[in-house]
């Protein structure tokens, strides 16, 4: 029996506000001393009032309008509540049944849509961190300093079929973002955080799987793809032994490239929901959506469809310079100058060929182009040359091969007596390149 992948995701992003999403506490953690960065708000302690953080909520809301959402005219926050270390209330505030944003969808190039269930507002969590102390021992100690800071959560459906349509799709959410400037989006940060929802079912049977796996926190899309890919693997042959995988939460071991488990999973009813109290619900204009809407700056898919349709580059290129607002903007700047074919130079951003500072400006590339031009036209010039004198002096390429580098100084002078201004450092690379058999 062929069994097949059920799998959705949510993604967790850090707003990149001054402040925290409650309190007025600064947002920006990363990299602080240990709770330097609290307030009685953020560490949960009894009479303390949250304050919402507008910026943050009018960024999710934006964000949701980027990814198609509909919006609810009428919000509110709740409780979620569960126990653990790092939550300093006992409960996080966050979203259940109203959240600002909802049905909402992102189109993979492939043509297939991904349906986004919710895009809500919620506060992080304070961070554990494992260590060693005295004489061995060993202990978890918790760092408030992220509790509070505003979190967003998009959800999607169980919408895709394999590890290439989730990676796509997170790298286009990221990109979305970025573009959007609310978050860094930087997973070696914890500024984005992906969790995968999975279960696999035999192919003739529809609908969802009495089961779910989440696995939590993963900060890269190489390793969400061997989690995913791994996880798959595992609940198959669970299945295939006549057993039903546990529902549960689990981590993924990097070293090891294996998800192990962590809890019990929970469901909606065991989280407690109801309403926040301590914040009234929000209600929304249609006039102030439209405004948000109107706000929003051209989005990562339509810069490609721009590059593509109007400079003619290649899909793979376009995405490659669209994804960076700088290469993206000295690109469309040179190529309007007209002095070099647009698709001449996305070939030389692309790969890299301006070396390892990139250039400042379009007139600085358009310079660095023409001089790697000027350099190949040299080399198509140079190349007949260094095969011809090559192949005449087989004792000095024998005595190169022996470990005499000095033979390539009179394999240079050979071709400058023909060539009087052949570049001697260009000279060099190709006769190394055609001893080493590195020339075409």
């Amino acid at each position: 029996m062929k069994y097949v992948p059920v799998l959705g995701f949510e993604v967790h992003i850090e707003l990149a506000t001054k402040s925290k999403m409650f309190c007025g506490c600064p947002a920006d953690h990363f990299g602080k001393s240990p709770n330097t960065q609290t307030c009685p708000v953020c560490l949960g302690l009894p009479g303390a009032l949250p304050v919402p953080n507008s910026r943050a909520i009018e960024w999710c809301i934006k964000l949701g309008l980027a990814l198609n959402c509909e919006v609810n005219l009428f919000s509110k926050f709740d409780r979620k509540n569960y126990f653990y270390p790092d939550l300093p209330k006992g409960y996080q505030i966050s979203q259940y049944d109203l959240p600002f944003c909802k049905q909402g969808f992102l189109d993979l190039s492939s043509g297939k849509r991904i349906q986004i269930t919710r895009v809500h507002m919620e506060e992080d969590t304070g961070k554990l961190q494992h260590a060693v102390i005295n004489d061995g021992e060993k202990v978890t100690l918790v760092d408030f300093n992220r509790s509070g800071v505003p979190l967003v959560e998009v959800v999607t459906e169980p919408d895709f079929s394999n590890t290439q349509e989730t990676s796509e799709f997170l790298k286009e959410l990221q990109q979305i973002v970025r573009v959007l400037k609310i978050s860094s989006a930087d997973m070696e940060k914890g500024s984005m955080r992906l969790e995968a929802n999975i279960s696999v079912r035999p192919e003739n049977q529809s609908g969802l799987p009495e089961y779910k796996v989440e696995i939590k926190n993963v900060n890269s899309f190489r390793f969400i793809k061997k989690a995913v890919e791994f996880e798959i693997l595992r609940q198959t042959r669970i299945l295939e032994s006549g057993a039903s995988p546990v529902q549960e939460t689990r981590g993924f071991n990097e070293s090891k490239g294996e998800t192990f488990s962590q809890r019990t999973k929970e469901e909606a009813d065991d989280y407690r929901y109801f309403p926040e109290p301590d914040i009234p619900p929000f209600s929304f204009e249609v006039d102030k959506i439209k405004e948000w809407q109107s706000q929003l700056p051209v989005l990562p898919i339509q810069n490609r469809l721009e590059l593509m349709e109007k400079y003619g580059l290649s899909a793979s290129n376009a995405y490659i310079i669209s994804s960076n607002d700088t290469m993206r903007t000295i690109f469309i700047r040179a190529a309007e100058i007209g002095e070099i074919a647009a698709k001449t130079l996305a070939d030389f951003l692309v790969n890299k060929k301006y070396g390892t500072r990139f250039p400042d400006s379009p007139s600085e590339l358009i310079k660095l182009v023409k001089s790697a031009n000027s350099v190949q036209s040299e080399e198509s010039v140079l190349l007949p040359v260094v095969s011809e004198i090559i192949a005449q002096n087989p004792e000095a390429v024998a005595s190169f091969k022996s470990g005499k580098q000095q033979s390539i100084g009179f394999l240079i002078g050979q071709v400058r007596r023909r060539l009087p201004d052949a570049d001697p450092s260009a000279t060099q690379k190709l006769i190394m390149d055609n001893l080493s058999g590195k020339s075409s």
